[in-house]
Order: structure tokens, then C-alpha cells, then sequence
């Protein structure tokens, strides 16, 4: 945290000497108390003393002015905000391989779970758009800040539904990147902040090669984050063995300055998720957060009011 006028920090010395001369004044008056030696005299003058209740409003009332100083201060802190056209594209991958149940009840099945909650909590400004890819990619959803679509499209995603056997990481990459340059008029040259979210289970095996993909993602900076999803143990219908390959996906990642994560397990791809939530679309820019110290500061000016005029019947 940084501060436009540190100067008035200095002020938190003036609160600490107030804080200082309240406990010199409460000091005087338990001496004065003790001097009084009739104490079953004083129990009737005072039956029911505070106690500790007395010292609440005054300790609010040196917060509040502490807080208050520090929103004064002017404090700047480094704020993560949307950025303006910020795309999302969600590539999932819909071969054969994805019905392995290594993770239940089905890797497609919770990949497609995961993807909606993930969808659901980016924030509402942004677009976002639905790739399919097995043997081909296609665009199920094209970037659109409406939710329903993209959750729809999800419903959409079943084994096959994008073409030919096999799994083209680098058409996903491509389809992903073309949809990203039509997002609007200016999308061609001016290409959006975006980011491409790709989830398989194995290697590339069709279609165009991902190292020329993740060069192309590159050259606009556009990072790809890759989830490799599913356990060695993975096998399908037949007794096929399809074990989880994430080496094409962790190459792809790295080419682009995106994140690779491995996720054997429903926890695990949800936390992927929730990381990639986490950075994707903001950028962070400094901005003057005093407003949080004052208001915080007025709150504790209340509550002393409060308590105050509860236990004592007056304003501190």
C-alpha cells in the first residue's frame, strides 16, 4: 500500500497521546476510588459500577479516529478490475475418450459441471464462448455476454458432437482464436484482452499441430491455460484403455505464457477453474482506497454512540 500524502500519517500521534492521557485519567480515578475507604458506603453510593463497559465507547471512539487519519492519508492500493471487450473461450474436449469413468460419472460429464460453475462466476461484462473439439473443433457458442447461451451450449457438449474420432487440441486453439478475432468490428485488428480455457484428456492425435496453434495464440497474446482431466486408470466402454496424457496441453500452456494444471479428480478441476477465475480478464491498476478507511472509521463512530447511549444513557 502507498499513500499521496504520508505526511498525515503523523496525525496517528495526536491519537496515540489521546489514547496515552485516557488511561492516565483512568489511572487517577482508580486511586481516587481506592482512597475512599468506606467501601460499604461506596457499593451504596455506586452499586453497579461499568466496570470494563465503560472503557467500549472510548476505544472505538480512538479506532474511529485512527481510521479516519488513515483514510486522510489518502492510501492507494493495487485493485484488480475487468478490462473493456475481455473474452473468454471454454474449449472442451468431446471425444470418445471422455467417457472413461475414472472420473465419476464420466470425465465429460464433469468437465461439463465444472465448465458451468466456472462460466457462472466470471463477471457479467465479460464475453464468453463455447468451443467443442474431438476429431475437429467447432463453435458451439460464439463470445456473448449472455450466460443462458453459454450454459446451454454446455448442456449441448456430448461424445462426438464435434466431428470425427480423435482429439485436435490445435484446431480447438485455431477455432478459439478465429472466434476471438470476430468478436466485433474491431476485433480484427484490434484483437480483445482474451483468454483460452482448454480442457482434454490426452494427447493431440488430428487435425493441426498445437505447437503452430499456441504460435499463433502467442503472436496476439492470447495465453492458453490447459487442464489435462482425468487418471491413469482411465478406460472406456470395451475395456480400452484411454490413461490421461497432459504433455501436448503443458507445451501448449507454456508457448503462451498460460497456466497448465492436472486435474484427476472433480476437486481438482473445480479448483483449476477457480485459479484461472481468479486472473483471467482483469488487469491491475493502483486506485485511492480511503473510502474503505472512513467508512469503516464512521461505522466504529456509530457503534461508540451506540454503546454510550445503552449502558450510560449519553452521547461520548
Amino acid at each position: 500500500m502507498t499513500w499521496l500524502s504520508p505526511e498525515r500519517l503523523w496525525l496517528l500521534a495526536a491519537v496515540a497521546a489521546l489514547a496515552v492521557a485516557y488511561l492516565v485519567a483512568q489511572r487517577r480515578r482508580s486511586r481516587y476510588a481506592v482512597r475512599f475507604t468506606n467501601l460499604k458506603l461506596l457499593d451504596r453510593v455506586a452499586p453497579q459500577r461499568p466496570g470494563w463497559r465503560r472503557h467500549v465507547p472510548a476505544s472505538l471512539f480512538l479506532a474511529m479516529l485512527g481510521l479516519l487519519v488513515v483514510g486522510f492519508a489518502q492510501p492507494q492500493a493495487k485493485v484488480q478490475v475487468p478490462r473493456e471487450r475481455a473474452t473468454v473461450l471454454v474449449a472442451v474436449d468431446v471425444s470418445r475418450s471422455m467417457l472413461a469413468d475414472d472420473v465419476g460419472p464420466d470425465r465429460l460429464t464433469a468437465a461439463k459441471s465444472a465448465a458451468r460453475e466456472f462460466v457462472a462466476e466470471l463477471p457479467e461484462e465479460f464475453n464468453v464462448g463455447l468451443v467443442g473439439f474431438a476429431g475437429s473443433a467447432s463453435v458451439f457458442v460464439p463470445p456473448v455476454t449472455d450466460r443462458t447461451a453459454v450454459t446451454t451450449g454446455i448442456d449441448r457438449l456430448v461424445e462426438g458432437a464435434a466431428g470425427q474420432a480423435g482429439t485436435a487440441i490445435g484446431d480447438a486453439i485455431a477455432t478459439s482464436l478465429e472466434a476471438i478475432r470476430t468478436l466485433d468490428a474491431q476485433a480484427g485488428q484490434d484483437v480483445p484482452p482474451a483468454r483460452v480455457v482448454v480442457l482434454s484428456d490426452g494427447a493431440n492425435t488430428a487435425g493441426r499441430d498445437p505447437g503452430e496453434a499456441a504460435r499463433s495464440a502467442s503472436e496476439v497474446g492470447v495465453p492458453v491455460d490447459a487442464i489435462s482431466f482425468g487418471t491413469p486408470a482411465g478406460i472406456i466402454a470395451g475395456g480400452q484403455a484411454v490413461p490421461v496424457d497432459g504433455q501436448t496441453l503443458q507445451s501448449v500452456a507454456e508457448a503462451t505464457g498460460g497456466n497448465y494444471f492436472a486435474a484427476g479428480s472433480t476437486d481438482e478441476l473445480r479448483a483449476a477453474y477457480a485459479d484461472i477465475g481468479s486472473s483471467v480478464g482483469y488487469q491491475t491498476e493502483v486506485q485511492d482506497v480511503s473510502a474503505r478507511f472512513i467508512g469503516v472509521g464512521l461505522a466504529l463512530a456509530v457503534l461508540a454512540a451506540l454503546a454510550s447511549l445503552f449502558w450510560f444513557a449519553r452521547l461520548p
